[in-house]
């Protein structure tokens, strides 16, 4: 194995964690209703639950994954987010869906590898 492969879960975590964190803070910015709005125009039912669940993992989420913190919960979550964001968005609407399955396949990734050497987590960690 190579030496540096570890880290690339670093990568990984920086680059799904950054990417769903950049788009939290626009939910954020735009407002819960504005995001409950999107939804409920998109047809999910319980729009405002949805909204905050949404921008939970977007948010929270998202910091945790940059910090390495309870990384595989977090991207289950966020693979999960990126599934419903294809079926029922992005197909819906006949638009490219490209960058949620990025997300997906990488949010999958961090499923696998966890929290990776460099993480929060590891402080927490028996050893």
């Amino acid at each position: 194995m190579n030496q540096l492969a570890p880290y690339a879960t670093l990568v990984m975590r920086l680059a799904v964690g950054g990417v769903f964190l950049r788009h939290g803070i626009n939910k954020l910015q735009n407002g819960l209703p504005a995001t409950a709005e999107f939804l409920r125009n998109v047809g999910f039912p319980f729009a405002d639950f949805w909204a905050i669940v949404l921008i939970g993992i977007e948010t929270i989420g998202a910091a945790c994954v940059l910090l390495g913190i309870l990384t595989r919960l977090w991207s289950a979550a966020m693979a999960v987010e990126m599934v419903v964001a294809i079926l029922a968005v992005r197909l819906s609407q006949g638009a490219g869906f490209e960058l949620e399955a990025l997300l997906f396949a990488g949010a999958l990734a961090l499923v696998a590898l966890g929290d990776g050497p460099v993480s929060v987590a590891l402080r927490f960690k028996k050893t």
